[in-house]
């Protein structure tokens, strides 16, 4: 199959956050924006992390690398200041971090402690909410923003517990940023991929059995891989999609459909 023209987003600035290595979902959107000629900036959590996406960010050409920890005051709005300062604009943002301290995330729901559940709410969710509201007036011509999502925010799925009700309130504050940003022409998307073999999923308990089912119910029969939901970011970006906001979009070679 031919690729998209490579000019489809020229001259289009675009935020990824969330590169840990080159298995994480957030990687697949850089390079997918990257092929169709977006100019890129790229966020790494902390100077131990910049190891790894240095040399990723350094690959694609990303014209700004830059620090964030969104559970640090003052590093988004230090990041959004450099976009301002260097670009003037942004066209499309990615949040794809997520985060719950392991003895909350492997102890079930009912043990959860309210530390930990603010914890990860705080980092999984509202720093989406706080990253729109710094995007929103750069994106003076209109733009993108992109959350991830999973199967758990609708369904109960095993094992994954406290993220489960913090996934949920993440596409819920999608579909309410799309109503309030949609008169701005920015369109909002929660994106639900299939389960993926990423850093933050080697922390779910028994996750390579929620690997091995997902590939047996798939419909195509396979797993995804992070350039599908990349592709599917960078579609849900054009023109070509321009009426669709608020809807998770399931990227998981329709697991969702299937029942049971």
């Amino acid at each position: 199959m031919d690729k998209p023209s490579a000019q489809l987003f020229a001259q289009h600035k675009v935020l990824i956050v969330g590169i840990a290595n080159d298995h994480s979902i957030a990687y697949g959107c850089a390079r997918a924006f990257r092929e169709l000629g977006a100019d890129l900036a790229i966020t790494y959590l902390n100077d131990k992390a910049k190891a790894y996406v240095e040399p990723l960010a350094e690959e694609l050409g990303a014209s700004l690398l830059l620090p964030l920890d969104v559970s640090k005051p003052g590093e988004l709005d230090s990041v959004f200041d450099t976009i301002r300062e260097r670009w003037g604009r942004l066209d499309v943002a990615v949040h794809s971090i997520a985060f719950a301290p392991k003895e909350d995330l492997q102890g079930g729901l009912l043990n959860s402690s309210a530390e930990g559940f603010a914890k990860a709410m705080d980092v999984s969710c509202h720093s989406f909410i706080r990253m729109a509201r710094l995007a929103a007036p750069l994106m003076n011509e209109g733009g993108s923003l992109f959350a991830m999502s999973y199967l758990g925010a609708a369904r109960v799925v095993p094992n994954y517990d406290l993220m489960g009700p913090v996934k949920a309130a993440l596409e819920a504050s999608c579909r309410y940023l799309a109503h309030e940003l949609g008169p701005k022409h920015i369109r909002v998307h929660p994106i639900s991929p299939g389960p993926l073999k990423t850093r933050a999923a080697s922390g779910l308990k028994d996750f390579d059995l929620l690997l091995n089912e997902a590939a047996q119910r798939a419909p195509i029969g396979e797993l995804v891989d992070i350039m599908d939901v990349g592709y599917t970011c960078a579609f849900l970006a054009t023109p070509y999609a321009r009426r669709m906001t608020g809807n998770t979009i399931f990227v998981d070679g329709g697991v969702s459909i299937m029942n049971g």
